[in-house]
């Protein structure tokens, strides 16, 4: 029979659960996120604690002889702010400045406090690196602000459809025609010189570098579970990005 579970073996669990899923949900790579939470069981005096991450799941007990708790995954997606608070309180209460139950509750409130980067922010920061990495790119100077103006407009398409539509990929297969679209147009008014470069820097922010770097990290950290889903959802994105701009240079070329 398991044993029955103390108010602090409830506390340790919920605690580790809700660094698990917060981590994933923005982006860090399965071994960090394993790591953190063996970390915090362990200064919880929690010695016997067992836990399994994956992409979609975590499962946790405190110990070997009592039952596990499971956290699901249910969205992922990229703000590296909030990881780096629960490192934060993670190193905080291994340094014995607060509390297991200070801890939790501080991590509660990040999902409140901690807000994504402004609509503007994202969309300048999108205009600037599509014209920056054209040029580093394609070496193609004039075409730097054209590139910028065609960034902005696939973030913005990426941005509002991501909002309102919950389908996956459908995002990035949308942003991409709209990239492409636009490059046609600027080249057809002629405020453009190439629409190669155009539709490269466009597309850049929209390229799924952080899952590719974390399915490698995580493949060769040994986790042959993480690593390649990662990588099979990279390559769904970087597919979508490629469909999108192929039709619309198919219809509008």
């Amino acid at each position: 029979m398991p044993k029955p579970r103390t108010k602090k073996d409830v506390l340790v669990v919920e605690t580790c659960l809700l660094v698990g899923k917060i981590m994933i949900e923005n982006g860090s790579e399965m071994s960090r996120v394993t790591d953190t939470l063996y970390r915090i069981a362990e200064n919880a005096q929690a010695y016997q604690a067992r836990a399994y991450v994956t992409l979609t799941g975590i499962m946790m007990s405190p110990s070997s002889k009592i039952g596990a708790q499971v956290a699901v995954i249910e969205k992922r997606t990229f703000n590296l702010e909030k990881v780096s608070l629960v490192n934060d309180y993670s190193r905080q209460f291994a340094a014995h400045k607060i509390t297991l139950q200070e801890f939790y509750n501080r991590l509660a409130l990040i999902e409140k406090n901690v807000k994504d980067y402004p609509f503007w922010l994202q969309t300048l920061s999108a205009a600037v690196i599509s014209g920056t990495l054209e040029v580093v790119f394609r070496n193609n100077i004039p075409d730097f602000w054209a590139a910028c103006i065609v960034g902005m407009l696939g973030w913005i398409a990426y941005y509002m459809i991501n909002k309102y539509i919950a389908v996956q990929f459908i995002s990035e297969f949308l942003a991409a025609f709209v990239v492409a679209i636009a490059s046609i147009m600027l080249i057809k008014l002629h405020f453009a010189n190439s629409i190669d470069d155009l539709i490269i820097g466009g597309i850049m922010p929209l390229v799924p570098g952080v899952p590719i770097t974390n399915a490698v990290r995580d493949a060769l950290s040994g986790n042959l579970v993480s690593g390649p889903a990662r990588g099979i959802e990279a390559l769904m994105i970087a597919c979508a990005l490629g469909f999108g701009v192929a039709l619309a240079i198919t219809i509008f070329k």
